[in-house]
């Protein structure tokens, strides 16, 4: 009975997550789709707000840290809310993590850090290192090491961690197990939101721009930087876009300048036409 139970939130779970990442649902359909445990579920856009970098959790190895000392390095992080008894989804959620880090041309460690934290308070570092193994194995570039992170804590740390970036979740007594959205928050050097990526899957593309954004242009390419000057992220969809705006905007300005340029040729050349008439 209670893995019927534990399947039932799980399949319900997948599909919220699933339906988030696809569109954001109005109120009425969003409030349908959460039906008992799944009320107060929700990702509460909090762009630019500042998360608490000096809340005390344990790393891996049971040593005593904070976000502050992560973010000391002057990197943006990527924070993955998850925690790592659970039965389907936060798995799915850090498969979709790597998979798109490593689809990234830039690097754990050097180019920015990944910091996963767990909402369980009963878990322990011992659990985190097992799940910190696993992954570093199989992304499989070298520093990752230094830079991806598997926190624990108690909930005079995940709570207030977890509301300032506004993520929502519920512990289900009746199955033993959280109830929770997927998604993955970029936090600037400074520790302020920057960006969030919803779903089980994350375009490599608009992490790379949320990357490049939150760093302040101190990472990626110029490629980069032309592709943000086109796009726009929008909050609804956590999803960079319009492509056929920005692409609009560069042609107006490509217009304006060979129009200034073809005006300032053909001042000159009646200057010259006068002074030879003279």
């Amino acid at each position: 009975m209670r893995f019927v139970r534990r399947f039932g939130l799980a399949a319900r779970l997948l599909v919220f997550a699933t339906l988030v990442a696809v569109w954001p649902p109005p109120p009425a359909v969003a409030q349908f789709m959460r039906p008992g445990v799944l009320q107060d579920i929700r990702i509460e856009q909090k762009l630019d707000a500042q998360a608490p970098i000096d809340l005390e959790f344990r790393d891996e190895t049971g040593r005593p840290v904070t976000l502050r000392q992560y973010l000391a390095s002057g990197r943006p992080v990527v924070l993955t809310p998850v925690y790592y008894e659970c039965p389907m989804l936060c798995g799915m959620v850090l498969d979709g993590v790597l998979k798109t880090m490593r689809a990234l041309p830039l690097n754990i460690g050097k180019d920015f850090d990944v910091v996963t934290v767990s909402f369980n308070p009963r878990e322990t570092p011992a659990l985190a290192a097992e799940r910190k193994a696993q992954y570093l194995k199989r992304y499989g570039r070298d520093g990752a090491g230094a830079g991806w992170h598997f926190l624990t804590g108690g909930d005079s740390s995940i709570v207030p961690l977890m509301k300032a970036v506004g993520f929502r979740y519920v512990y289900d007594p009746a199955s033993k197990e959280y109830a929770h959205a997927a998604v993955i928050i970029v936090l600037t050097p400074e520790g302020k939101v920057s960006r969030y990526f919803y779903g089980l899957e994350y375009s490599p593309r608009d992490v790379r721009l949320g990357l490049v954004e939150a760093s302040a242009n101190r990472i990626g390419s110029l490629a980069d930087q032309v592709l943000l000057f086109c796009l726009h992220y929008d909050p609804a969809t956590g999803k960079y876009g319009g492509l056929i705006m920005g692409v609009m905007r560069l042609a107006g300005i490509a217009t304006v300048l060979m129009l200034g340029m073809f005006m300032a040729v053909m001042f000159r050349r009646e200057k010259t036409r006068a002074r030879l008439e003279r």
